[in-house]
């Protein structure tokens, strides 16, 4: 049984992600994982003997059997909104995998029934904890750079045949919702929009260049406005072998410049690849700090060292942490529902461009 003095958790979902899910939470120093459910009862089954956890099939028998206070979700995107309303009616505060859902009426529904509950809702966005991430997050803050005004996301990755294959939902408007944009970009959209503000006008195309086995984009680009005023380009593909970077740099009104390189070469796969290189600070030309970009970047390339092959947990469990702390603390975590749906916004938005609507 759980200590009583940590959140009960559970997992919804066996897969890929799951895996890492469970790892992190059992690194965490105020969760304690106590169940897995999900209709595959030989999966689940499986999945539980590993770790040592209880196999249920709903969340209503785990929260019964297990005393479950959080659920971590970690099922295909197009279930988050069935997993996430039916663990918030159970009782249970939710942490649920990007991208939050398939649309933004599918969110708010989420957030609804969160605030029905009275219970918490987050999103997975584990990159907001990379070091070089929250330090350009800091600069704006403090003023560093001004106000924000300009700024660019670009992803260059790739994604080959054996990963579309990986799972049958993949590659699939129906199953899996979109491409590029609603299973890849969701980290770097979503530190878009922690430095920039809420989005107000997208415009974009998408296509597909080099996959012609899937039926979603494979690239797509976009023209932004927030609400600031403040302008992006925005650049994402999975059709650059084998990956080269994701990058978000950002230019204030004072004309210094901050960006992160978030990831270099073959992109993070959650459940089948580790971080391929640790990210850094690319960009720094805040006055009187220029000279700390090698040491921003030396500093950063010893901790990811440090960490080794469990750097990809460490975030998880940072952000499942704070999670799990503001349960405790009756407090906001630091990545809200609201910002979830603003980065389901971005897509939305670009599909619906797509189809005309």
């Amino acid at each position: 049984m759980p200590e009583k003095n940590k959140i009960h958790v559970a997992l919804a979902g066996y897969g890929k992600v799951s895996g890492l899910h469970a790892s992190a939470v059992k690194e965490s120093v105020n969760g304690e994982l106590a169940a897995v459910y999900g209709r595959n009862k030989q999966r689940r089954d499986d999945f539980a003997a590993k770790l040592g956890i209880a196999s249920r099939e709903t969340v209503a028998e785990a929260v019964e059997k297990d005393k479950i206070q959080a659920v971590i979700i970690g099922v295909p995107h197009p279930q988050h909104r069935e997993a996430a309303v039916a663990a918030l009616e159970a009782g249970c505060n939710v942490l649920v995998e990007k991208p939050m859902a398939l649309n933004m009426a599918e969110c708010r529904e989420m957030i609804a029934a969160a605030k029905k509950a009275g219970k918490t809702l987050s999103v997975v966005s584990q990159r907001r904890w990379f070091p070089a991430c929250r330090r350009i997050k800091d600069a704006i803050d403090a003023g560093k750079i001004g106000k924000p005004s300009l700024a660019q996301l670009t992803i260059l990755g790739w994604r080959d045949k054996a990963y579309y294959d990986s799972d049958p939902w993949r590659g699939k408007w129906g199953t899996e919702g979109g491409g590029i944009l609603i299973n890849q970009a969701p980290h770097q959209i979503d530190l878009l929009h922690w430095y920039m503000g809420k989005f107000a006008e997208i415009k974009g195309f998408t296509g597909n260049f080099n996959h012609p086995y899937i039926a979603v984009e494979d690239s797509a680009t976009a023209s932004v406005r927030f609400e600031s005023g403040a302008l992006a380009s925005v650049l994402v593909s999975n059709s650059q072998k084998p990956g080269i970077y994701a990058k978000v740099h950002v230019h204030g009104d004072s004309a210094f410049s901050v960006g992160v390189q978030t990831d270099g070469g073959a992109m993070f796969i959650a459940g089948m690849s580790g971080i391929g290189a640790p990210p850094f600070n690319d960009l720094w030309t805040i006055e009187g700090e220029q000279m700390l970009l090698d040491k921003f970047r030396a500093d950063d390339e010893a901790f990811f060292k440090k960490l080794g092959n469990d750097a990809a947990v460490y975030f998880f469990t940072k952000q499942f942490e704070d999670f799990f702390a503001s349960i405790t603390e009756g407090r906001a975590p630091m990545v809200s529902a609201e910002e979830g749906l603003e980065t389901v916004k971005f897509i939305e938005t670009m599909y619906k461009s797509k189809h005309g609507q």
